[in-house]
């Protein structure tokens, strides 16, 4: 059987755009995950090679090819700024799972960005997808992540011990679940500014 493509949305939050990731959005990728601050609390070291962005862009459209997943640009609707991106990853129509994940630029952190991102897709993902069920997980020190998971519904199911080495540093990993049932696909608060 032919594998089943997976068109990416273009979706619209209050303050937000998420996208298709084009080829003009290599170096806004590159600036993100070569950064040593955003790239912390990552089971994967900062890039140093301007290939792994076009590796990236390759993934992603693979990913819609295939079917097995969405990833898409997140860009600020009042200037069209890049704030980041948002995916789900992994999807499985058997099960009805996929694995959320996100990366937002330092300059973006603290407005609600990523909370506002991640349900806009979740629900285009629920009412898409049939999901059933979301995972996704979260480095321990990363308290800031696990907040965004929470606000959108997600609960903390258990750790896992020192699952990454990151240039040397072992570090464990929380993992949380967001399950049908329990998706609250009302509107995500925006922070007043």
């Amino acid at each position: 059987m032919a594998p089943m493509t997976l068109a990416t949305p273009t979706l619209h939050t209050a303050r937000l755009r998420l996208r298709p990731f084009t080829d003009a959005d290599a170096d806004r990728l590159f600036a993100l995950h070569s950064s040593t601050h955003v790239m912390r609390f990552w089971d994967s070291a900062p890039w140093n090679d301007q290939a792994r962005a076009e590796r990236f862009l390759a993934i992603c459209g693979k990913m819609a090819d295939e079917g097995t997943g969405a990833r898409v640009a997140i860009d600020r609707a009042s200037d069209g700024a890049f704030v980041g991106w948002c995916g789900l990853t992994e999807w499985d129509p058997g099960h009805r799972s996929a694995s959320l994940g996100y990366c937002l630029d330092d300059a973006m952190w603290g407005n609600g960005y990523a909370t506002e991102a991640a349900h806009a897709l979740l629900q285009w993902a629920f009412d898409t997808l049939d999901l059933n069920r979301v995972q996704a997980e979260t480095d321990t020190r990363n308290v800031a992540s696990a907040r965004v998971l929470e606000k959108i519904g997600f609960v903390r199911e258990g750790t896992l011990r020192e699952d990454c080495v990151v240039n040397g540093e072992v570090s464990d990993s929380w993992v949380f679940g967001l399950i049908r049932r329990e998706w609250r696909p009302s509107t995500v608060p925006i922070p007043a500014h």
